[in-house]
């Protein structure tokens, strides 16, 4: 389902040109710098061990080892910057230019006779941890992704860089289990994905993709995502319509998902809606690289082709009443069915937050950043209290939607446009894959 229409960082399937490539060996260029004004706190060495061999292994637990990520460091201490730190103008949500593009010139001429980088996929810029506010504060880190006014070097655009700043340290005792986690989703920028958080937060698609929290425990990312990136064969993603014109046809089909968090199997169920987007379906159960989930189950979410990075590309579902924390509308923009479910085991379809009265963060160019912004004022989230929704009581967890995920008796049903879309989940088998039902009825919308 490609994209149409002006989005950079999109939903789209295949990934536009631009990008660094998510499969295979992919060698990511690291370098960790400092500044005459801000001395590197600690050894280089020390700053490289907080994300690795971490991020390594998230990518290869998430992709089923298609992705073989290796972080090179032919320059193993503090790359020295010509300027001060404060010469070049860097905060929350500074542009490429001219900051950046200052900063990227001189790291170039700084580390040019030492390095190759018509070698490199992608580059890491690890800024020594006191260098700017805690991100506990205010968060910097951004990647600048398919950006076509990046300089050259050694016969190539760096046109794919991310810069990571401070410790994402909460608090609670976890930065070494969880602060590495800002460089994939960094990375995952330059690998073509979307950020799912909006200018509200993380209450369209919670702690279901590292594209909406990077704090807290692990977690993995969407199906679709994994699909995106390549990381599932063609026989792990089936598609609920035999229609050439992607758009579903009336039906019943019956499909088996197993766990993402276990390799083989089908994955992902894609039931088109429209040419804009549809309804994608999965298995998401504690494993793997996913840590929070509290209730296993089947994840149901809207993906929106058409809308850019930090405009809520997808919409998780909820499966149980009161949890969201929003008035929703339609992912086509329709008056809203009754919130909550009609029995006390089915959902109607919450649809996307309504953003009446409060503005998106500017759509992403190859010239602005595609940053991780911390959701909160002074200090990162904390565990929910007693009276918290959801089944969760991890810090830096969005609760609300923690127990989104469909069990074994629930529907999920979709009415619009004379159209009625129908999903099931009918059983959990012994091996625990889950057994799905669609079924649709009326013409399909356009």
């Amino acid at each position: 389902m490609p994209t149409h229409g002006d989005a950079h960082l999109s939903e789209g399937i295949p990934t536009k040109d631009g990008y660094a490539r998510s499969t295979g060996t992919v060698d990511a260029l690291t370098l960790m710098i400092d500044f005459p004004d801000t001395p590197g706190e600690g050894t280089a060495r020390q700053r490289f061990a907080e994300f690795f061999p971490q991020t390594s292994r998230w990518f290869t637990r998430g992709s089923y080892g298609r992705l073989d990520y290796r972080p090179a460091t032919p320059i193993r201490h503090w790359l020295r910057m010509p300027r001060p730190f404060t010469a070049y103008g860097i905060d929350r949500g500074s542009p490429y230019e001219p900051g950046y593009q200052r900063l990227l010139k001189d790291i170039v001429a700084a580390a040019d006779k030492r390095v190759d980088f018509g070698r490199y996929d992608l580059v890491n810029v690890l800024v020594t941890p006191n260098a700017g506010p805690p991100a506990a504060h205010t968060v910097l880190s951004v990647t600048f992704a398919d950006n076509d006014r990046a300089p050259r070097a050694d016969g190539v655009r760096l046109s794919n860089v991310s810069f990571v700043y401070s410790r994402q340290d909460d608090g609670t005792g976890t930065l070494r289990e969880t602060g590495y986690r800002v460089l994939p989703h960094e990375n995952n920028h330059s690998f073509g994905l979307p950020d799912l958080y909006t200018a509200s937060g993380a209450d369209q698609a919670g702690h279901w993709d590292l594209m909406s929290e990077d704090w807290g425990a692990n977690n993995d990312i969407l199906g679709w995502h994994k699909w995106k990136l390549g990381w599932l064969g063609a026989r792990q993603v089936a598609c609920a319509t035999e229609s050439p014109d992607a758009t579903a046809r009336a039906g019943t089909s019956r499909h088996t998902l197993t766990p993402l968090a276990r390799p083989g199997g089908t994955k992902v169920v894609f039931l088109p809606v429209s040419r804009r987007g549809g309804y994608a379906m999965e298995a998401r159960t504690r494993g793997g690289n996913d840590a929070a989930v509290c209730r296993p189950g089947v994840l149901i979410y809207w993906v929106d082709v058409h809308k850019d990075s930090g405009q809520g590309p997808v919409t998780v579902m909820d499966s149980t009443r009161g949890t969201a924390p929003r008035r929703p509308h339609r992912p086509d923009g329709a008056a809203p069915p009754p919130n909550g479910p009609t029995t006390s085991r089915s959902a109607t379809a919450p649809g996307i937050a309504s953003t009446s009265g409060t503005p998106h963060e500017q759509p992403p160019s190859p010239h602005h950043p595609h940053t991780h912004h911390h959701r909160g004022t002074a200090r990162p989230w904390s565990a929910p209290t007693a009276g918290a929704q959801g089944c969760t009581r991890l810090p830096n967890v969005h609760a609300g939607l923690s127990d989104a995920t469909f069990t074994p008796g629930q529907t999920f049903t979709d009415n619009r446009h004379g159209v009625r879309v129908s999903i099931t989940v009918t059983d959990r088998t012994r091996g625990g894959d889950y057994a799905i039902r669609i079924t649709r009825r009326g013409a399909a919308a356009s």
